[in-house]
């Protein structure tokens, strides 16, 4: 299969197109939002091919997978098609609804032209998706070549864009955590947040946009993985840190609730709890083992990258089969 999907989130695109088909990737001059190709901070596999909105007029295209509303416009422009109409379409959401939570409508509300997928079961449950057909796919990640060690008494946190998400992402929760052991913080945009927190060097070291691989490898050394979201769909990063057998604290919001099983670390909305089990994997390693092996056997048997990929092929075989 020929499928058009647009690079959004990286992570999420690197299992999408880790499966069997040929990935269609649009790539613009300046690799501006709609046409970044490529993803250069993962590995991609060959089989995901940039092209340019000319090529894509003289694509054959099978599916179009659709992240954002403009892409409906957009892939009709490129490809001198309609997405849903002349060729079958797939949108995928990949946010918890914002503004009037519960009572958000779904931008693709109503439609009778697209399947509407959501990664987790709490995101299609708390979008109003009207009378649009939904399914869900849930997660699934490519295995990081690490595994955890935790030899440094250190937790580690991954966030995009801490300071401008703020509530949204617990950065207001991090100088508490800074109290029980220095802090590591991986992700786009961290650089200076130990200033904007009012925390010592020492306390909290920020690493900015680190290839995907040095980042793992880097994780696997910290003692546990903090998960502080309040209101964000389920963060592939907190599947990897599983998946590596890291031991995980993690607010109990959202998608996280189904994501980490009791025995894999910590999860709760009171976080006096979660500050008293951090505090114990920092000082009792055996203990974070223990949780770390229980979070991976979890990961790995959830959102493990085979059945991620199977579940893709058959939604998409589906939609294909009855559009033709």
């Amino acid at each position: 299969m020929n499928i058009l999907v647009w690079h959004v989130h990286g992570s999420w695109t690197t299992s999408f197109v880790h499966g069997k088909h040929r990935y269609l990737v649009p790539v613009t001059p300046d690799r501006g939002p709609y046409g970044l190709g490529r993803a250069r901070t993962y590995s991609w596999p060959d089989s995901a091919v940039e092209v340019t909105p000319q090529q894509l007029r003289r694509e054959e295209v099978d599916v179009v997978l659709l992240q954002r509303p403009e892409e409906m416009d957009l892939a009709c422009d490129w490809l001198g098609r309609r997405a849903g109409r002349d060729l079958p379409a797939i949108y995928v959401e990949h946010n918890t609804p914002k503004g009037d939570v519960p009572n958000t409508r779904h931008p693709m509300a109503d439609r009778d032209d697209l399947l509407l997928t959501h990664v987790t079961h709490f995101n299609e449950l708390f979008w109003d998706n009207g009378g649009t057909r939904t399914a869900v796919v849930e997660h699934g990640v490519v295995p990081p070549a690490v595994q955890w060690t935790g030899e440094l008494d250190r937790l580690a946190v991954v966030i995009n864009e801490p300071v401008r998400r703020w509530r949204v992402t617990g950065t207001d929760l991090l100088s508490r955590f800074a109290e029980i052991a220095p802090l590591d913080v991986f992700g786009m945009k961290v650089a200076g947040l130990a200033e904007h927190l009012g925390l010592p060097a020492d306390r909290l070291a920020s690493h900015d946009d680190v290839p995907q691989h040095r980042m793992h490898a880097e994780l696997a050394r910290r003692r546990a993985y903090l998960h502080l979201c309040r209101w964000t769909s389920l963060g592939l990063s907190l599947i990897e840190a599983m998946t590596m057998g890291m031991p995980v604290v993690a607010l109990a919001t959202t998608e996280a609730v189904e994501a980490v099983p009791p025995g894999a670390g910590a999860l709760s909305t009171r976080v006096d709890a979660l500050l008293e089990v951090a505090g114990r994997f920092v000082t009792q390693p055996d203990e974070a083992r223990r949780a770390g092996a229980e979070a991976r056997t979890a990961a790995r048997a959830r959102y493990g990258l085979d059945r991620f990929l199977a579940d893709w092929d058959r939604l998409l075989e589906e939609e294909v089969c009855a559009s033709r």
